[in-house]
């Protein structure tokens, strides 16, 4: 085969003008701190790292009506318990999608809790719950959950934007509890447009981190999950 030439000298070098240069850094980021306090309400522990983990449940029910209704497909959701839901939003009276706004009173799609665990996943995309979920409870291995904490609004500050979600954990267990696994569960239940209808998929996992480092909660301790979504930070 025939080479033309001089095209050796071709300089197939990555032009400097498609380098990142800070412009285009993804503008979107997940952050999990948690505190531990103990018994007398001293924090002994403070853990911060990136989050990076939504679930391929996330992913699914974020696609857009456009590819349901392009594909003529469905998805399919699992629950924390390993059933599965055919997910297919439409515009029309029988579809059934996910209402907004809703609460836990009108055919609801909520946060249900954070959850934390004492194992390890090593694709967390593919999770569909914790691999080791601490019970909510104050028997052994347990901690007593408390209600999430949900901002009414988004904070906005110049080009920046972000909220908080967090949770309390407290544990009476009599020893000390280790966390190495955490996760965002919701509650989803589809609804017709006509309200004829509806379907619960029950809990579903749709974020789940494994910690860069374990945790620890002494017996009488408290822990605090706060998970940051931000744009543009």
């Amino acid at each position: 085969m025939m080479v033309s030439k001089g095209i050796e000298d071709i300089d197939i070098r990555m032009p400097r003008d498609v380098y990142n240069i800070g412009n285009d850094i993804p503008t979107f980021n997940a952050y999990l701190t948690a505190i531990i306090r103990d018994s007398e309400g001293k924090v002994v522990k403070v853990h911060r790292q990136r989050s990076r983990s939504p679930t391929s449940n996330f992913i699914l029910l974020m696609l857009p009506i456009t590819y349901f209704t392009n594909t003529n497909s469905s998805v399919t959701i699992k629950n924390t318990g390993g059933s599965t839901y055919n997910y297919r939003p439409a515009i029309n009276g029988n579809a059934q999608a996910i209402s907004y706004p809703n609460n836990q009173n009108n055919s609801p799609t909520y946060l249900l809790m954070i959850q934390v665990g004492s194992g390890t996943q090593s694709n967390p995309y593919n999770a569909y719950s914790l691999a080791s979920p601490t019970a909510n409870g104050s028997g052994a291995g347990q901690l007593i959950y408390g209600q999430p904490s949900i901002p009414s609004n988004i904070t906005v500050s110049g080009s920046e934007a972000y909220f908080t979600i967090s949770q309390a954990f407290n544990n009476n267990s009599g020893s000390t509890i280790t966390i190495t696994e955490v996760g965002i569960i919701v509650r989803i239940q589809t609804i017709s447009v006509s309200g004829s209808s509806s379907t619960n998929f029950g809990q579903v996992l749709v974020w789940y981190d494994v910690l860069s480092s374990s945790i620890s909660i002494p017996n009488g301790g408290t822990l605090v999950i706060y998970y940051t979504f931000m744009v543009n930070p």
